[in-house]
């Protein structure tokens, strides 16, 4: 009877102490992540970096110098680091080009002529130095198309002109609802015999800033040219539509494609002290439109993802896996910077515990999205208590992104920085997207969050 007694006290002193120090280890790790915090909202390294690459580098089109460019200075950035690895890995891209600066005007009998501001879309064929001038028709869906039919379409500009619902809480569902007019209009338009497509800039915004993207044609079908238009020109030419049917609108680009180019995805690491095989891999995507800075699509999770790397170093954090920030090239047009990288890993045989992107803006971060096991979502849920005092502790099932995609193939976990969206697509593929758009603390907070995810990671893993 007294020995069972003792080991219960036993016992109970035993779970007090284990008790007491997963206590003292939360507390630590919290400390820590204070710590990566502090020192993100006080320094501007980040904030500079990412106030060069858009002034100096503004149009970073894949296959374009200002791209080339941009892969010199982030892979020197990085270099000057003195991390345990920077490298360039090359990758074949496509070389479109946006040519002279588009025009636009319309043409009515009754409201006489206005220039709108419109942008190429890309890929997309040009004019010729002619231009083009017909007359218009309005719809809102490819179900319309089907309606009005060849007899109404043939010879005319088709103008799509539905816009982001607004009404979504959510602004990436929105886009997701109306993207297809820009990506599939010009093609489907073309069915019918359009000469041309005029696309409504898929923003919630109502500005002149024409939102540009890219477009796809399909094979057997003529190829016309394609330009986004306004917001505020779309609304003035469905108001002129409504009273003139009959009025004409001219666009001219010069837009041309090009042979592909090489470029590279730009890598830099810390290498695992206990795992060094297990790679934990983030990062963003280099390019950009022709018409745009690209600050908040995707300079800043580039700038991001090399910070996390800044961070951890300057904490003297030494990683048990190999951390790896990725620059990727290629995101906009055809996606061959992240299909690489998947490649190489495939083809080395290399082990990625955990990958996540960037790419939603430097907005004031609000939580994580995950594409993982069910698992795994449990144990990244637990990482939920370190986040709530900086409010970003919305961890979520949905994540990934389209440089890391490719990844999924090989059975890795993908995870996204997930910010505030409320105002991301006022800039997304348009002039509005400037430095002068991007928060010193929001992009800091999300380097921050993201250097704090692969800590927690990195200590304690994903899985049971």
């Amino acid at each position: 009877m007294r020995q069972k007694k003792w080991i219960i006290v036993f016992s109970f002193i035993l779970l007090l102490s284990i008790m007491r120090q997963a206590g003292i280890t939360q507390e630590n790790d919290s400390l820590k992540i204070k710590s990566i915090f502090d020192e993100a909202l006080s320094s501007r390294i980040a904030y500079e970096n990412l106030r060069y690459l858009c002034k100096n580098m503004k149009g970073r089109l894949t296959g374009s110098p200002q791209a080339a460019a941009a892969v010199e200075f982030t892979k020197q950035v990085m270099t000057n680091m003195g991390l345990d690895s920077v490298y360039l890995q090359e990758v074949m891209v496509p070389n479109w080009t946006q040519g002279d600066k588009e025009y636009a005007s319309m043409t009515s009998s009754i409201f006489g002529s206005q220039e709108v501001s419109v942008c190429a879309l890309g890929k997309s064929i040009g004019t010729g130095e002619a231009g083009l001038f017909a007359e218009v028709v309005e719809v809102k869906t490819f179900d319309e198309l089907e309606q009005l039919g060849k007899k109404k379409i043939k010879g005319k500009i088709v103008f799509f002109n539905r816009p982001m619902e607004t009404s979504l809480i959510q602004t990436f569902p929105a886009y997701g609802r109306a993207v297809n007019q820009r990506t599939s209009g010009a093609a489907k338009a073309a069915e019918f015999g359009a000469v041309g497509a005029l696309v409504r800039s898929v923003t919630t915004a109502i500005d002149d800033f024409p939102h540009t993207g890219v477009m796809r044609y399909q094979d057997g079908i003529k190829k016309i040219p394609a330009v986004a238009i306004s917001t505020k020109g779309a609304e003035l030419l469905s108001q002129w539509l409504a009273r003139d049917p009959e009025l004409k609108f001219y666009f001219k680009t010069t837009c041309k494609k090009y042979p592909d180019v090489k470029s590279h995805n730009v890598i830099g690491e810390i290498r695992g002290t206990k795992y060094p095989e297990e790679i934990i891999v983030f990062g963003g995507h280099l390019d950009g439109w022709f018409n745009t800075e690209g600050a908040h699509d995707d300079g800043a999770g580039c700038i991001q993802s090399i910070e996390v790397l800044r961070l951890l170093q300057k904490l003297n954090i030494k990683p048990n896996r190999t951390l790896r920030a990725v620059m990727f090239m290629d995101e906009e047009v055809e996606q061959r910077g992240g299909n690489k990288y998947a490649e190489v890993a495939k083809q080395k045989n290399e082990k990625h515990y955990f990958a996540l992107e960037s790419d939603r803006g430097a907005l004031v971060p609000r939580g994580f999205g995950f594409d993982v096991s069910d698992t795994n979502f449990q144990k990244l849920k637990t990482f939920e208590k370190y986040f709530k005092p900086y409010g970003i502790d919305n961890f979520k099932r949905g994540g990934g992104g389209v440089d890391i995609g490719p990844l999924k193939a090989q059975n890795v976990p993908l995870g996204s920085l997930i910010p505030d969206c409320q105002r991301y697509f006022d800039y997304h593929h348009s002039d509005n997207d400037t430095f002068e758009q991007i928060n010193l603390r929001e992009l800091q907070m999300g380097s921050a969050a993201i250097a704090a995810l692969i800590y927690l990671i990195d200590k304690f893993g994903i899985d049971d």
